[in-house]
């Protein structure tokens, strides 16, 4: 379980196709701190952290671009640009559902560990399933902050059931309230922090996102349609 608020962010150092799977090596301020088996929310998406890396020497055959998987934990990986590094896959599933298969060298990743008992929910339910995807359908700053608008790719029904004004949604893993709703598409307020502190910065028009719907809406109108 996830808030939809975002820790830090990653880049993706490497990928690389394991038949129908994708590996992928990502760099943050928070690999040190992870453990086997551990979920991360990425974009969205929850993904088990399958081992953090280490470096090799010289001496040895590098393997993926000088990095192999181990069991130890923290260590600097040959490589790195002032972050550490750690190893996710993700299944065809998820790849078919989410923008995880648009990776590439270089992009920025939302991260955001599981929820503890205890913690502070400032911001939603999110289980890290990401519903659908969306495109960025316009940008607009305006007084301060930024507008967005979202396009669902698939079911314009989606968001006539599941999005309400003043509700709840999660864009790349950030907790966010929709501003108005229009057939399928809807807009969303940026704020400044969030803006520079997450990959929104980054978003253009035509861009691809990770959508989940609020959990509880989900559970309302499964409730409703039986």
């Amino acid at each position: 379980m996830f808030t939809g608020i975002i820790e830090t962010t990653g880049k993706v150092i490497s990928l690389k196709k394991d038949k129908a799977n994708l590996e992928i090596w990502i760099e943050s301020s928070i690999a040190k701190e992870l453990k086997i088996g551990q979920s991360v929310a990425h974009n969205g998406v929850c993904l088990t952290v399958t081992s953090p890396l280490v470096p090799l020497s010289s001496d040895n055959r590098a393997k993926r671009e000088g990095w192999e998987r181990s069991s130890e934990v923290g260590s600097v990986p040959i490589g790195a640009s002032g972050g550490e590094v750690y190893f996710v896959t993700a299944v065809k599933e998820t790849l078919d559902k989410s923008n995880l298969g648009l990776f590439k060298k270089g992009s920025i990743v939302n991260l955001e560990r599981s929820l503890k008992i205890g913690d502070r929910l400032d911001g939603h339910f999110v289980q890290g399933h990401v519903d659908n995807t969306a495109v960025c359908a316009g940008i607009k700053k305006q007084n301060g902050s930024w507008l967005f608008k979202f396009q669902v790719t698939s079911s314009k029904s989606q968001v006539t059931r599941l999005v309400i004004e003043k509700g709840s949604v999660c864009i790349n893993g950030v907790s966010l309230t929709v501003v108005e709703v229009k057939n399928n598409i809807f807009s969303v307020a940026i704020i400044p922090h969030t803006f520079k502190h997450t990959n929104f910065s980054t978003l253009k028009k035509g861009d691809l996102v990770n959508i989940e719907f609020d959990v509880l809406g989900k559970y309302i109108q499964n409730i409703i349609a039986k």
